[in-house]
């Protein structure tokens, strides 16, 4: 697809690129007593500090003025008036129906889909109460204890990464745990300390088709019938699935199998029954508490004008760095130990959206599309990748997430953490010069001869592009708010790039080839000679080292 308007609006972005490659990041501040105020944009308590970034008024002008050549905000509105946005698949793309708290209708194909919502909702909520309380019990009238989620993708790391999270609002008789990978080693590992008579299983896979899950769920089925008998499965299991067929031939009771629409992504699955395992840990006040989070967002996306907007501002901040600046990458870094997952999660949500190469209307891209998304907590990363970060070769962006109070009273700890999270930020910002090297060695005592050794290896380039996120304390609301944050960042990105961020068809071709491989490593005497020779001899080898 032509787009001239667009390509024109990125030319005025890449002149200004090679004015603004004049400046330091600290000259801008030098020259603007009022940056930070100027740079930063506030939800409530979540603050959006992005003042670290080359780029100033005028940069931002240019990049609304991209924001206006790819109609962003037409979009936007299409989005949430439920067009079939998805185009490949001619679906909606209306997970924000799932938090809306509005009182408003939604509709899709001209039909209210709340009423629907609220109900399953109130459904899969009355349930996680009742796993809670102990009404609903094991087969031998056991309370549940353990909560094993068996999903993959967005069925399992939606519910890891918020469980984990929000680990200080869980009931403490209550832990959670998350089953995706095919490695047998994963289930075992997990039900290695359960007692089968307190464990509940999700199976979470809407076809119930999907083989990671559901040889999952079959291991898992064993494990419990050997302890208990057959009879015990239907107070066992429960399932989010849309197969009542396939669900009810496992074993499953119809009211405990909960479900949702073709119009909510598998990444955008947490807001919907896919949360149960969350529901239940961390009970249904709260988890409503998360789904509000989403929808103080989702009414701040689609009102605020694009100047004052947090994710249209993240979104068009990374097209200035990944289409104008050339950087390749991106680094989610949250000071809080319980988002160890947060980037993660971001990977899939980012990666499995924006990682295409075709343009809505089949034509390739006329740009680069999704940076590579990585992170770790800090101060984990401080001590892994930040060398990079600071010396490599290449420049990474960074986002930094932290909060203001921790959860539990450990104020000198997180003072220490905080006083780590904005250091990392100035010091990719502002750098070593060779001369403040020099200075600092001679302080030291060093030689002339040590000093032209060593001064070279110690410099920092600064001018390392970094936004951070600072809110009061992670509550279930502050995470719904940062998680459809990053959703719509995401989405402003895929309308400028002018793909689909809703499919996922590079998922598709492992799977096929799987299915087809999997009887030839099954069968030992099986022809390999229809495959690659590479194909053909790694099955062979395995043979060899089974045999």
């Amino acid at each position: 697809m032509n787009r001239p308007e667009v390509a024109a609006a990125l030319a005025v972005l890449e002149a200004h690129r090679v004015e603004i490659a004049k400046k330091r990041t600290l000259e801008l501040f030098a020259e603007d007593p009022q940056r930070f105020s100027e740079f930063s944009v506030r939800l409530d308590d979540l603050l959006y500090d992005f003042s670290k970034n080359r780029l100033t008024r005028t940069t931002l002008r240019h990049l609304f003025d991209l924001a206006r050549a790819c109609q962003l905000e037409m979009r936007r509105d299409a989005l949430f008036a439920g067009h079939k946005v998805n185009v490949t698949e001619r679906r909606s793309a209306l997970h924000m129906a799932l938090r809306n708290f509005s009182g408003q209708a939604v509709y899709v194909d001209g039909r209210n889909v709340m009423p629907d919502v609220l109900a399953e909702r109130a459904r899969f909520l009355a349930f996680a109460d009742a796993i809670r309380s102990g009404q609903y019990a094991g087969a031998t009238g056991e309370k549940f204890t353990a909560i094993v989620n068996i999903g993959i993708g967005g069925s399992d790391l939606g519910p890891a990464m918020a469980a984990r999270a929000l680990s200080p609002y869980t009931a403490p008789w209550l832990s959670g745990h998350f089953v995706s990978n095919v490695d047998g080693s994963d289930l075992a590992d997990t039900l290695k300390h359960l007692d089968p008579a307190r464990t509940l299983f999700l199976v979470c896979s809407k076809t119930f088709t999907t083989q990671e899950t559901i040889k999952n769920a079959e291991s898992a089925r064993d494990w419990l019938v050997a302890a208990l008998g057959e009879a015990a499965v239907p107070s066992h299991f429960a399932a989010v699935s849309t197969r009542l067929d396939k669900v009810s031939a496992f074993g499953i009771l119809p009211d405990r199998v909960f479900g949702f629409w073709d119009w909510v992504g598998g990444r955008y699955s947490i807001w919907s029954a896919i949360g149960l395992s969350l529901a239940i840990l961390i009970g249904s006040e709260h988890f409503e508490d998360f789904l509000r989070g989403g929808f103080d967002m989702d009414e701040h996306f689609r009102t605020a004008p694009l100047s004052a907007n947090i994710p249209a501002i993240m979104g068009l901040i990374g097209v200035w760095h990944r289409n104008v600046w050339g950087y390749p990458a991106q680094a989610v870094i949250p000071y809080d130990q319980r988002l160890a997952r947060f980037p993660a999660y971001l990977q899939q949500l980012d990666m499995e959206s924006n990682g295409k190469s075709v343009q809505l209307d089949g034509d390739a891209v006329t740009q680069a599309t999704g940076p590579i998304i990585f992170g770790e907590p800090g101060t984990n990363g401080q001590h892994a990748f930040f060398q990079l970060l600071h010396q490599g070769t290449d420049v990474t962006p960074v986002d930094f997430i932290v909060a203001a109070e921790p959860n539990e009273s450990d104020a000198g700890h997180h003072v220490l953490l905080f006083a780590n999270c904005i250091a990392q930020s100035e010091a990719l910002m502002r750098g070593r010069s060779a001369a403040e090297v020099r200075q600092i060695l001679r302080d030291q005592g060093l030689s002339a001869v040590e000093i032209d050794q060593l001064s070279p290896h110690k410099v920092f380039s600064g001018d390392r592009p970094s936004s951070t996120h600072i809110y009061r304390k992670l509550t279930p609301r502050t995470l719904g708010r940062l998680i459809a944050m990053y959703e719509h960042k995401v989405f402003v990105q895929s309308v400028i790039w002018n793909i689909n961020p809703f499919d996922q068809w590079g998922v598709e071709l492992g799977k096929e080839l799987c299915n087809r491989l999997t009887p030839l490593v099954r069968d030992g005497e099986a022809d390999l000679s229809g495959l690659d020779g590479s194909t053909a001899g790694l099955i062979a080898a395995r043979r060899a080292l089974v045999s």
